[in-house]
C-alpha cells in the first residue's frame, strides 16, 4: 500500500531509453551501472589514485579532451563494441590500474559513458557497480531527498544486459532493506531477478553476452574482479562532466576512503 512520501525508484533497461529532457525535470536521483565494464571501471580508477574521470561520448571527443591536457597528467582510455583501439588504453581495471595513479581518466566506451552523459541533466548522478552498489545506497538513503531514484543500465549496443540488469536488482536489494518504496514494474522485475538468481555471481556475470566475450578472450580475472560484491566504499559521483569521488557530510576531510586512497591496489 502507498504511503505519503513514499518515494519511487524506477529502471531504465538500456541507455537508448534515457530521456534527456525528463532527466532535467524535478529533483532526480540517479545511479548508472555498466557492471562489465564502465562503471566498475571508473570505480577501481578512483579507488587507484586516479583523481578524476571524464567520461566521453565518443572515441573523437575523448582524443580532442585529451590533446587538451599534459599527457604526463592524464590517461585516454576506451574500447569500441569492446574492441581495443590505437592510442588509447584499453579500459579495464587491470590495465588501468598501473598507469593511473594521480592522473586524470579521460573515458569511451561503446555504453557506459554514453550512458553517463546521457543521464547528467539530473541533479544527482552517482555512478554503480556490484563492487559498491551498498556504498551507493547507504549514500542515497542518508543524503539524499529526491522522491525519484532512477536506476539506468546501460546496456548491449541497444539491447538488455544481463549483467546491468542484475545489479540493478542487486542495487534495488541494498536500496529498500530500511525504507519503504515504490517500485515501478521494472524495478520489481530487477529486484526479483537479482534475488531468484542462482549460482555464485562470476557464474551469473559468465553466462552474460559480455561475460562470454570476456571467457572467450581470456579477461577472466576483469570477470572476477567486477563480481567482487561489495568490496569498496568509494562512491563516484558525477558532477558538471566530470566523475570524482563523492564526499559525505559527516566524513572527516583526512578519511582515506573517501579521498582515493586505493582499496585494492598492489
Amino acid at each position: 500500500m502507498k504511503t505519503t512520501n513514499m518515494r519511487k525508484a524506477h529502471v531504465v533497461l538500456k541507455k537508448e531509453d534515457i530521456s534527456q529532457e525528463k532527466m532535467r525535470v524535478g529533483d532526480k536521483t540517479v545511479v548508472v551501472l555498466d557492471v562489465l565494464l564502465a562503471t566498475t571501471t571508473i570505480t577501481s580508477a578512483l579507488a587507484d589514485g586516479a583523481t578524476e574521470v571524464i567520461p566521453v561520448m565518443d572515441v573523437t571527443e575523448g582524443m580532442n579532451v585529451a590533446s587538451g591536457m599534459d599527457p604526463d597528467t592524464c590517461v585516454l582510455a576506451g574500447e569500441i563494441h569492446a574492441r581495443p583501439i590505437d592510442g588509447f588504453v584499453y579500459p579495464s581495471p587491470s590495465h588501468i590500474r598501473s598507469v593511473i595513479k594521480n592522473k586524470k581518466l579521460v573515458l569511451s566506451t561503446t555504453n557506459g559513458t554514453v550512458a553517463l552523459r546521457k543521464s547528467e541533466g539530473a541533479l544527482r548522478v552517482y555512478i554503480g557497480c556490484l563492487l559498491n552498489n551498498p556504498a551507493v545506497a547507504k549514500t542515497i538513503r542518508d543524503e539524499s531527498l529526491a522522491e525519484t531514484i532512477l536506476i539506468v543500465c546501460s546496456g548491449n549496443s541497444g539491447d538488455l544486459s544481463l549483467e546491468d540488469f542484475y545489479g540493478a536488482g542487486h542495487f534495488l536489494d541494498c536500496l529498500v532493506q530500511k525504507d519503504e518504496w515504490e517500485l515501478t514494474d521494472s524495478a520489481k522485475a530487477a529486484l526479483q531477478f537479482y534475488r531468484g538468481a542462482q549460482g555464485s555471481v562470476y557464474e551469473l556475470l559468465s553466462e552474460s553476452r559480455v561475460g562470454q566475450l570476456f571467457c572467450e578472450n581470456g579477461f577472466l580475472e576483469e570477470l572476477k574482479f567486477a563480481a567482487g560484491v561489495g568490496t569498496t566504499s568509494i562512491v563516484p559521483v558525477l558532477k558538471n562532466g566530470i566523475v570524482v569521488i563523492h564526499q559525505p557530510v559527516s566524513m572527516n576531510k583526512g578519511s582515506d576512503l573517501f579521498y582515493g586512497k586505493s582499496e585494492h591496489s598492489q
